[in-house]
């Protein structure tokens, strides 16, 4: 019975596998939202999880062997946080860009952060912000130059209130 068992899970997790599903699952219960970047070169959509707790900012994209296009992850604080704060690539396995963001959403700095094979966390980088900032987007590597995306333009939470795509 036991080796029926362990069959079927072995079973179970070659389909899915096969199936494309990423090898760590996004963290259950986050929130998502539909947002957009609202840039010079126009509104650029996104779908965000939103982390909100210090232990789904802890956890982040750790894991993850993939994002989805115009797939990130916000990570919002209840108050002002200082430019020596920052964010770190520990489990971290695809290569990320972040933005800082003012209490408005406005872009105060984006950094580009690669993943970090050390098993210890004491022996990886932090990116500090550099600015005051409120929250934070990761998205994957190179999203907000690909997509005209730079300091002082803003993350906009509320879809309805997104310009019209060009």
């Amino acid at each position: 019975m036991v080796a029926f068992k362990i069959a079927s899970l072995w079973l179970t997790l070659a389909l899915i596998a096969g199936c494309g599903v990423s090898a760590t699952p996004a963290q259950s219960g986050l929130p998502v939202t539909d947002a957009c970047f609202v840039a010079g070169s126009g509104s650029v959509p996104v779908v965000l999880e939103v982390a909100s707790t210090p232990e789904q900012r802890q956890v982040g994209l750790m894991g993850r062997t993939e994002l989805p296009a115009n797939h990130g992850m916000l990570f919002e604080y209840g108050e002002e946080r200082e430019p020596g704060n920052g964010f770190w690539m520990y489990r971290t396995l695809i290569p990320l860009d972040i933005a800082f963001l003012d209490r408005e959403g406005t872009i105060r700095n984006i950094r580009a952060m690669v993943p970090c094979s050390a098993s210890q966390g004491t022996n990886c980088p932090i990116y500090p912000a550099g600015v005051h900032y409120w929250s934070a987007v990761e998205m994957n590597a190179g999203f907000f130059l690909a997509n005209g995306i730079d300091v002082g333009d803003r993350l906009v939470l509320d879809k309805e209130k997104c310009p019209a795509e060009d």
